[in-house]
């Protein structure tokens, strides 16, 4: 157990809040004015974690906090000897299987070399042959018209492999990629250079509240936001009056620089994929060590 004076843990909990809330603000102040934004909603819809669960600060597993009583009215903390704490029985069953469950994931995930050639064509995919007021973003234009977007997807080789994008193909576009990823398939076909498995950091991450140091949430989500900015830009919406200059994947300029963006999310998602598998691992162990010593 490593122990944590008050003044370091506060410190940590007040720049985690500071940093995080760069983020969430204006979230929050969008929501009061109904106004919603197509590339950076995401993080708040699509993802469960809310923009208060963000905020909030923990120092994961394993670390003890002095002066800490005030954890004690969060669910899962204990007193111990040196502080206040995540205790034991705070990993059910189903928790361990969790982390279980994102360990293997992860691990498998990391042990493939980066496929860097689907050009981020699953959100045309998303949006081919589909009537106006059937897409996804409503009041954000197609740069190349609805035609044009078809005609991209039709030239092109869709090569999906994450599940969670491939489900919101369109019923035309499901059948032009090879692969048909379904959610038994996840471990088998996940790969570090797709886009969604990296975002998708940041939902491992806080399906292991709140053994996950906030530090640890907040870097995948850092990640999973400049990621999803580049899906988007790369997406068939003109997001220029947003400030996103479109990546257009439609020329071979476009693509190069979509792999080279690609290549680098992919060596940073490495990073962190690896402290969460460390996570997990120790958090397995140390739930073995605390049944044995019980």
């Amino acid at each position: 157990m490593t122990a944590l004076a008050e003044h370091e843990w506060q410190a940590r909990r007040h720049a985690h809040q500071e940093r995080v809330r760069r983020w969430t603000r204006p979230h929050r102040e969008r929501q009061q004015d109904g106004r919603k934004h197509p590339v950076l909603d995401f993080l708040f819809t699509y993802y469960s974690f809310r923009p208060s669960r963000l905020e909030r600060w923990q120092p994961g597993f394993g670390v003890a906090l002095a002066g800490g009583e005030e954890f004690l009215d969060r669910k899962g903390y204990v007193r111990t000897p040196e502080g206040v704490a995540v205790g034991r029985e705070a990993l059910t069953e189903a928790r361990r299987s969790t982390a279980e469950f994102v360990l293997g994931l992860l691990t498998a995930t990391a042990s493939r070399a980066p496929r860097l050639g689907c050009f981020g064509l699953h959100e045309w995919a998303m949006v081919y042959r589909t009537a106006p007021e059937d897409i996804r973003h409503t009041g954000w234009p197609l740069r190349l018209g609805h035609a044009g977007t078809d005609e991209v997807v039709e030239s092109s080789n869709l090569s999906c492999t994450h599940h969670d994008a491939f489900r919101f193909f369109t019923p035309q576009a499901r059948p032009l990629n090879p692969l048909q990823p379904a959610r038994e398939d996840q471990v088998r076909l996940e790969q570090p250079g797709c886009l969604h498995a990296n975002m998708d950091l940041f939902k491992w991450s806080y399906k292991l509240d709140p053994f996950v140091p906030s530090e640890l949430v907040a870097d995948c989500f850092d990640l999973a936001l400049r990621v999803r900015e580049l899906d988007m830009c790369a997406s068939p919406y003109d997001l220029r009056d947003l400030g996103y200059e479109p990546v257009p994947i439609e020329t071979p300029q476009g693509r190069a620089e979509y792999v080279r963006r690609q290549r680098l999310f992919a060596e940073e998602a490495a990073g962190l994929r690896e402290r969460l598998i460390g996570v997990c691992r120790g958090l397995l162990r140390w739930a073995d060590e605390q049944a044995i010593t019980r």
